[in-house]
């Protein structure tokens, strides 16, 4: 019985690695050399750019395939198309389970472009929110109201502090100190 675990385990050690695993390790490095990640994730950036240059290019088509066929499609390889599946879930209108993607999986990029522009935003992806295409989807009132509604939506704005001899809040006429404010 020993050793059947101790098999088990070992054939758990070496089963091959599920591409959000493999993403993980890559770009998210648990220790490593920061240079190396640093240059990592400025390669990715320019292959980020360049694909999503070539969708704005064309907004209404919904590019649909298998991970590996889009890969193709694009031009990278299956990981690095993983990679922008992760950075891209959470603009397109149904979202994938990134821990169950293959490379087999069907995939539809099928963009609420407006979340699209205020998800790039929101990761300070300039980069990504200047790319001129977007200019040819919504016009320029439309892009400054899309930025201000992200970055507003990331503001804590803090209520004004009562001061102790402040008329209280609640109404009653009194002095904060002597109304709510007062300490039991």
């Amino acid at each position: 019985m020993e050793q059947f675990d101790q098999l088990q385990m070992n054939a758990e050690d070496t089963a091959p690695k599920s591409l959000y695993e493999q993403w993980n390790e890559l770009g998210y490095p648990k220790q490593g050399n920061k240079a190396k990640v640093k240059k990592f994730w400025d390669d990715y950036f320019k292959v980020e750019k360049e694909i999503y240059a070539k969708i704005l290019s064309q907004p209404g088509e919904v590019i649909s395939g298998t991970l590996s066929e889009l890969a193709q499609k694009f031009g990278q390889p299956v990981l690095t198309m993983f990679g922008f599946m992760d950075g891209t879930n959470d603009s397109l209108k149904t979202p994938y389970t990134l821990e169950e993607l293959t490379e087999e999986s069907q995939i539809s990029l099928d963009y609420d472009l407006a979340v699209l522009y205020k998800n790039m935003v929101k990761a300070k992806a300039d980069w990504l929110y200047h790319l001129p295409q977007w200019k040819e989807i919504f016009p320029e009132e439309k892009l400054q109201e899309l930025y201000q509604e992200q970055i507003k939506s990331g503001t804590i704005v803090k209520p004004a502090k009562i001061g102790r001899n402040d008329p209280c809040p609640c109404g009653s006429g009194k002095k904060y100190k002597f109304c709510c404010g007062r300490t039991a």
